[in-house]
């Protein structure tokens, strides 16, 4: 299970909103083996006023959170944080100073979903990669 939410200024983040879904996904699909129809990344927009930054980053300045279940290996973390870096910079042209990831995990038994938690579901697809 992975959830992503990104943070970012509403009037840069917006129009890039859907293209950076698909980078931050194919990101996940690749380097956690994750199903290509398990996405969930919410975006939330946030005015110039309410979005502290730190110094020399620019209007396009993002923060990606992503919320899983733990089992992946430090080399995939680290593999998964080097290829959102790699494209989002490519493929949107955003400067990696102006991107910031934190990978957050928690065990399957704090995780509910389908009317059961985390450790009791089915999931198809791998955790321990």
């Amino acid at each position: 299970m992975s959830q992503v939410k990104i943070y970012g200024i509403e009037d840069q983040l917006r129009p890039i909103r859907n293209r950076l879904s698909d980078v931050i996904h194919s990101c996940v699909v690749d380097a956690l083996q994750f199903p290509a129809d398990k996405r969930a990344h919410r975006f939330f927009y946030l005015h110039p006023d309410d979005f502290f930054m730190p110094e020399g980053r620019s209007s396009q300045y993002l923060i990606i959170e992503l919320l899983m279940i733990e089992g992946r290996t430090v080399e995939t973390r680290k593999n998964l944080i080097r290829l959102l870096f790699e494209r989002i910079s490519q493929q949107l042209g955003l400067s990696v100073v102006d991107i910031e990831i934190c990978i957050l995990e928690s065990p399957a038994h704090n995780w509910g979903f389908r009317g059961k938690t985390g450790d009791e579901a089915a999931i198809s697809y791998k955790i321990d990669v």
